[in-house]
């Protein structure tokens, strides 16, 4: 049999090439050798999103988004996490057995009173909601940026307390890192996000590749322009650059236009095909409508099996 596998993007906003590098092109690697469960972790998305009409636009564009880049729904699982309602009900099941301390250890949560800002429940406890969206498909696998293990471990750390206390239930998930893509540098150096503004969206046209590209940072110290070789790497491999680095040290124009160019060799077909897809809505809404089914069959399978071990079945 298969491994499973699970993982999703929360729906704020258009993906971007790091998004696509650090996970969804090893889903597409993969999605062959794995059961595989491909979410719109819609409910994560409501910490950012709180208007309805933004939030039915975004799902309904990462589906697309999804497809576009060449998931395929006959051998994937492609589904809402607001159609599984497992996922919200063990989540509290496992709130009940979760220490407040020990959720305070989550990377988000120690940015977000770093910065003093005011924490949501929903960011406090989002470890527990990410743990039951993991844990309710016995994913063997989870493929994360090695900056999202934790995520990983919150799972396991979970899966063993349930574990422990009620009896056997839960699997053991293991990430998947593609070290050499795990973590995607931004325009700025920094890692790639939507919240630090430093990304090449990864359906862009050639003149929003032309705009972010020539806005990478560089260092007049340097021959070689490191935040330029460092994403042009993604779409190259080293052997192919060091050739072309080496004859055009320290022309940062030549290097960034030759990125362009490789950029918008990569994302033309994805664009065209997304723009295919946007003309068939009800295409897009019949797969999401198919992936509950699937999806809701798995999950409310491992939630009797909890339910009954806590006793309220």
């Amino acid at each position: 049999m298969k491994k499973t596998l699970l993982s999703g993007v929360k729906p704020t906003g258009r993906p971007h090439i790091g998004n696509y590098f650090g996970a969804m092109k090893q889903w597409l690697d993969i999605q062959s050798q794995y059961d595989c469960n491909f979410m719109i972790a819609d409910y994560h998305g409501l910490n950012f999103i709180q208007n309805g009409s933004e939030m039915k636009d975004q799902i309904l564009n990462l589906a697309i988004d999804y497809l576009a880049i060449g998931l395929d729904p006959e051998k994937s699982v492609i589904f809402k996490q607001s159609d599984v309602s497992a996922h919200t009900e063990l989540a509290w099941i496992f709130e009940t057995i979760t220490t407040m301390p020990y959720l305070m250890r989550a990377h988000a949560f120690k940015d977000a009173e770093a910065k003093n800002k005011e924490i949501g429940v929903g960011t406090f406890n989002y470890p527990m909601l990410m743990a039951a969206d993991i844990l309710l498909y016995d994913a063997d696998i989870v493929p994360v940026g090695q900056d999202q293990k934790q995520h990983i471990e919150y799972a396991r750390d979970t899966a063993q307390k349930f574990n422990h206390i009620f009896g056997e239930t839960f699997k053991l998930p293991e990430p998947l890192i593609m070290k050499d893509v795990a973590t995607v540098p931004g325009t700025d150096g920094q890692k790639m996000s939507k919240s630090y503004g430093n990304t090449i969206p990864l359906f862009s046209s050639k003149e929003e590749i032309v705009k972010a590209v020539m806005s990478i940072v560089t260092d007049s110290t340097s021959e070689v322009p490191k935040n330029v070789y460092e994403i042009h790497k993604l779409f190259k491999s080293e052997a192919e650059l060091s050739k072309l680095y080496s004859e055009n040290k320290g022309k940062y124009k030549v290097l960034k236009e030759a990125l362009i160019e490789d950029i918008e060799t990569f994302v033309k077909p994805m664009r065209e095909r997304r723009h295919e897809l946007m003309q068939d809505v009800g295409k897009i809404e019949k797969v999401l409508a198919e992936g509950a089914i699937r999806a809701n069959k798995k999950a409310n399978t491992k939630l009797i099996e909890a339910k009954k071990k806590i006793g309220v079945l």
